[in-house]
């Protein structure tokens, strides 16, 4: 009853509700994305840390799921919140459980951490993107000079946004065991120059091999957001067949329309969405299909970790004379800044080889200024899922301009055709 009056407050308020409520239909998606390989066979105890838990809701679903699969087991939530109000909730909710409400705290977490030095097995959670970390920021950059003693070490997001932060402070409380779900926007893919905090935070991940799946929902999903948002499963101990390979999941059409919208969200994970996308992470197929291509359905790729890495080279050309000769300084060519460009080179290539095949036959002069050289990683999704649709043919497009012309001609002779001069 608790539980759905919580729901009933944040549908009823919206958006405003909604920044500190994700809809059961997303939370169950990431539940079940988190335990598709779990074996809960044997009794103990299981942990599960939500970093931005609003009002718990994803740790009283993640318990339930996990007493689905094996009602004895012993879960153990814990939770960190800043919101005075949801934080209040949150506790409440514990009590009323059974849980003990002194895991649930209150703080900023990228400021105030509440639980340094924890272990988590599972990490649940939709913290806030698109917002600023200027408040935090005297403690995250004091944290992050304290290199790998700290959460932060491998680099900074923007400053316009700490979504990032989030993850990396996800991933220095998961266990050696452990897997972690995580909501994030699109920066997070691809935001961020070679060399970047964003970039060496994917850097990061992914060369850590910690980055198991990324699955792409529709948009309209959430209510303070229309935006298209992705579910990261990030893992410590993936199975050796995932090992040095990351599957990615568009599951923008997975989505049915809701009879009523709620602020924002007007697509549901249905039951069907939800076993399609699951389905998919757990058969691990590339270039798969789930569901009606015509409806609803998804696709799952696979690729392996380098595939998102690039070498971004500098290229120079010389400084010329008045007499096009190169300038020389020390029997060496004068760089002309005016003329220096940038390559990005694959991780698979070699960078000689790149250069000999795509720069020198159209810039014999050019070198690489190898001490320039930065190494980056992106995640283009939208690119990975590309379908060509060709353009309408332009006999179409002039049938229907004429025929639009004649009905508002039409339109226009019954308003003033009985009018007389």
């Amino acid at each position: 009853m608790f539980e759905d009056l919580v729901k009933r407050f944040s549908e009823s308020f919206g958006e405003e509700a909604g920044a500190h409520f994700t809809s059961r239909d997303v939370i169950y998606l990431m539940t079940d994305l988190l335990l598709s390989d779990a074996d809960l066979s044997k009794n103990g105890t299981v942990t599960v840390y939500d970093m931005a838990m609003g009002t718990s809701q994803m740790l009283s679903c993640m318990e339930e799921r996990i007493h689905d699969l094996n009602s004895d087991m012993d879960v153990t939530c814990f939770g960190q919140e800043f919101n005075p109000s949801t934080f209040a909730i949150a506790k409440a909710d514990m009590m009323i459980r059974g849980g003990d409400p002194n895991n649930m705290r209150y703080g900023d977490t990228l400021s105030e951490d509440q639980f340094s030095g924890y272990q988590f097995q599972y990490i649940i959670s939709n913290p806030p993107f698109g917002i600023d970390w200027k408040r935090e920021q005297k403690a995250v950059e004091a944290e992050a000079k304290k290199g790998e003693l700290g959460r932060f070490a491998p680099g900074l997001p923007k400053i316009s946004d700490g979504q990032q932060l989030f993850v990396l402070n996800g991933l220095s409380k998961l266990a050696q065991n452990g897997k972690m779900a995580i909501v994030q926007n699109g920066s997070p893919l691809f935001s961020g120059d070679a060399g970047s905090g964003p970039s060496e935070i994917r850097r990061y991940i992914l060369e850590n091999d910690w980055l198991d799946a990324i699955i792409q929902l529709s948009t309209d999903m959430f209510m303070n957001t229309g935006i298209s948002t992705y579910i990261w499963v990030l893992s410590k101990n993936k199975p050796a067949y995932r090992a040095g390979k990351v599957q990615l999941i568009d599951a923008s059409h997975c989505g049915e329309q809701r009879r009523k919208s709620i602020g924002f969200k007007r697509y549901d994970v249905t039951d069907l969405c939800r076993e399609l996308i699951v389905k998919a992470y757990g058969e691990f197929r590339n270039d798969e299909i789930y569901g009606d291509k015509n409806g609803v359905y998804c696709h799952s790729r696979i690729f392996d970790n380098e595939e998102f890495g690039y070498n971004k080279i500098v290229v120079e050309r010389p400084e010329l004379d008045e007499n096009g000769q190169p300038v020389l300084k020390k029997g060496k060519p004068v760089a002309d800044a005016s003329k220096r460009d940038t390559e990005n080179v694959p991780l698979r290539e070699d960078i000689d080889e790149y250069f000999a095949r795509e720069v020198l036959p159209y810039a014999p002069d050019a070198w690489i200024d190898t001490k320039k050289t930065k190494v980056g990683y992106e995640i283009p999704m939208t690119r990975y899922f590309y379908e060509y649709q060709a353009p309408e043919k332009v006999e179409d497009i002039m049938e229907r301009l004429s025929g639009i012309e004649a009905d508002i001609q039409s339109s226009l002779d019954a308003l003033f055709g009985g009018e007389k001069a």
